[in-house]
C-alpha cells in the first residue's frame, strides 16, 4: 500500500511540475512529513531528490523546443550557490517548528504569486541587479525548505519581464532541477538518516508524468490551473501552522 501510494504522490507531483512549471517541492514536503510520516529535515532532502528528477524530466521537451533561457538559468543558479549551499549546510540546525512554520510562509507566499493577474509586456532581459537578489532569494528557499524556487521565477519572468508563458515554464524547470541537485549535495548529514525506497519510487512516478506533461503543458489552461494550485497551497499552508502550533 505504501508504494502504491508512493506512485500515486510522485504522479501528482509530476503532474504539478510539468503543468506548472513549479511548484513539486511544495507538494513533495507536506505529502513526505505528513502522509509518510518523515521528519521536516528529512522531508526537504528527499523532497529535493524527488523534484530534481522530475524537473529535469520536465525540461527536456522544453529544451528540445527551445523554450530554456540558458543564460537566466545559469546565472540565477551560480548567483545563488553562496545562500543554497550556505543553507543546506544550516538546514538541520532548526527546530522542526521553525522549519515547518518558514515553509507554510513560502507557501502562502508562492500561492499569492500565481494569482496575480498577468500584465501584457514585450520580453526583456532581467537586469543584473534583480538577477542577483532573485538569484540569493531562490538560493536560500531551496537550501533551507527543499523547495527548487520556481513560484518566484514564473511570475517575476512573466510579470516583470514579459517572457512567453511556454519559456518561463521551461526555464523555471530547469534552475529547479539544478538547484535542487546543488541543495541536495549540501544535505549530506541526512542521506544516511533516510529509507530511500519511498522517495525513490515517487520519483519514477514523478518523471514520468512530468515527462508528459511539459509536453501537453499549453493544451490546459494555464490560468485554471494555476488558481487552483494557489487554492491548494493556502489549504496546506494553513494545516501546516494549524499542525505545528495546534493539533
Amino acid at each position: 500500500m505504501e508504494i502504491l501510494a508512493g506512485l500515486l504522490a510522485g504522479a501528482f507531483i509530476g503532474a504539478v511540475l510539468g503543468f506548472i512549471g513549479a511548484g513539486g517541492a511544495m507538494l513533495a514536503v507536506p505529502i513526505l512529513m505528513y502522509g509518510f510520516g518523515l521528519k521536516p529535515v528529512h522531508a526537504t532532502t528527499a523532497a529535493l531528490a524527488i523534484v530534481f528528477a522530475a524537473a529535469l524530466s520536465g525540461a527536456y521537451p522544453k529544451a528540445r523546443s527551445k523554450s530554456i533561457l540558458y543564460k537566466e538559468v545559469f546565472v540565477i543558479w551560480g548567483l545563488g550557490l553562496v545562500t543554497n549551499v550556505g543553507a543546506s549546510l544550516l538546514a538541520h540546525i532548526p527546530s522542526p517548528s521553525v522549519i515547518t512554520t518558514g515553509f507554510a510562509v513560502v507557501l502562502i507566499t508562492a500561492a499569492t504569486s500565481m494569482v496575480i493577474k498577468p500584465i501584457e509586456r514585450s520580453h526583456t532581459r532581467i537586469s543584473n541587479s534583480k538577477l542577483i537578489l532573485l538569484s540569493l532569494a531562490i538560493g536560500c528557499i531551496t537550501g533551507f525548505f527543499g523547495i527548487g524556487g520556481g513560484f518566484i521565477i514564473l511570475p517575476v519572468l512573466v510579470l516583470a519581464f514579459g517572457t512567453p508563458v511556454a519559456t518561463a515554464a521551461g526555464t523555471s524547470l530547469a534552475v529547479i532541477a539544478i538547484n535542487s541537485f546543488t541543495a541536495f549535495l549540501g544535505h549530506f548529514r541526512q542521506w544516511g538518516e533516510i529509507n530511500w525506497t519511498l522517495p525513490l519510487v515517487i520519483s519514477l512516478a514523478a518523471v514520468v508524468v512530468a515527462g508528459v506533461t511539459s509536453r501537453i503543458h499549453s493544451k490546459i489552461d494555464s490560468l485554471v490551473l494555476k488558481i487552483s494550485f494557489a487554492g491548494l497551497l493556502y489549504c496546506v499552508a494553513i494545516f501546516t501552522i494549524l499542525k505545528t502550533w495546534v493539533m
